[in-house]
């Protein structure tokens, strides 16, 4: 693992590393931030996935986690959105390729070689941190935005073992519906549709549920809100009678000032859980 940098920031580290993935074929760049209290003793994690064209960089310096995270003694881990490289396939498109990975491992070329992040974040990197961090493996939650809103619900609706924390912002929450979902699940793993399923959140709540509360904030002025579909998972939700908090903000937007705004929130959300 490659130090790209290491800042002090809220009393604790925020570092960028750089390392040779096996699942993804290629290297792969991520963000940890340590709190102060990691110091002492390990402490608990949060997963944070990204939505479409970002990097790992997009709320490791946008979304004002790290003061929160401090304050409540959690690290934060950025991953990446995608694999990346002249090598890995992309498309001329924002929605596919390279910034898009969806959070699946991909089963078609050109994509399969390379697009593995289902098995990058649950295992490749998890083991990674782990080893490297002063994070407590059985303290681990997940949360992010939009795409990777996507990926924070689906992953911890299936591995609810690792993760016993949840929250999104903005999530892609019914993709085998969407066109935001239709279009990658059709490129990344095929026409099978059955493969599809376990990549939906809405699917997921009615099939499965969640051991935890669940928050979902998403803006009442968001330009992408027929694509992200949050009526379908407020409807899973209330036929299993899972406990969650679904919120809609008047006024706010898709964007990381929407994610700032109420970023203490889902920090705490996180914390009382772990």
């Amino acid at each position: 693992m490659e130090i790209i940098s290491e800042n002090l920031c809220y009393g604790g580290i925020q570092g960028v590393y750089k390392h040779a993935s096996s699942a993804c074929n290629c290297d792969m760049t991520f963000g940890v931030f340590l709190p102060p209290q990691a110091k002492l003793d390990k402490v608990p994690v949060i997963w944070f996935l990204s939505g479409l064209t970002c990097t790992h960089e997009n709320a490791m310096v946008k979304a004002g986690a790290q003061g929160w995270a401090s304050k409540h003694g959690v690290a934060i881990v950025f991953p990446d959105t995608s694999p990346r490289g002249g090598q890995v396939a992309d498309d001329e498109a924002y929605d596919l390729g390279q910034g898009a990975g969806f959070y699946v491992d991909a089963t078609e070329n050109p994509w399969s070689p390379h697009f593995k992040m289902w098995t990058y974040i649950t295992e490749e990197l998890q083991k990674l941190v782990l080893s490297e961090f002063s994070v407590d493996d059985q303290k681990q939650g997940i949360m992010g935005h939009s795409m990777g809103g996507h990926g924070a619900l689906t992953m911890a609706f299936s591995l609810p073992k690792l993760f016993k924390s949840v929250s999104a912002f903005s999530p892609i929450c019914n993709p085998t519906k969407s066109d935001w979902g239709k279009k990658q699940f059709n490129a990344y793993l095929g026409p099978n549709k059955k493969l599809w399923r376990a990549h939906d959140a809405t699917i997921l709540m009615e099939e499965k549920g969640f051991d935890n509360r669940v928050l979902i904030d998403q803006g009442e002025a968001d330009n992408f809100n027929d694509l992200l579909m949050l009526d379908s998972i407020k409807l899973a939700i209330a036929r299993r009678k899972q406990v969650a908090s679904v919120r809609v903000h008047n006024g706010y937007d898709h964007s990381y000032f929407f994610i700032q705004s109420f970023m203490e929130d889902h920090i705490k959300h996180h914390a009382e859980s772990l």
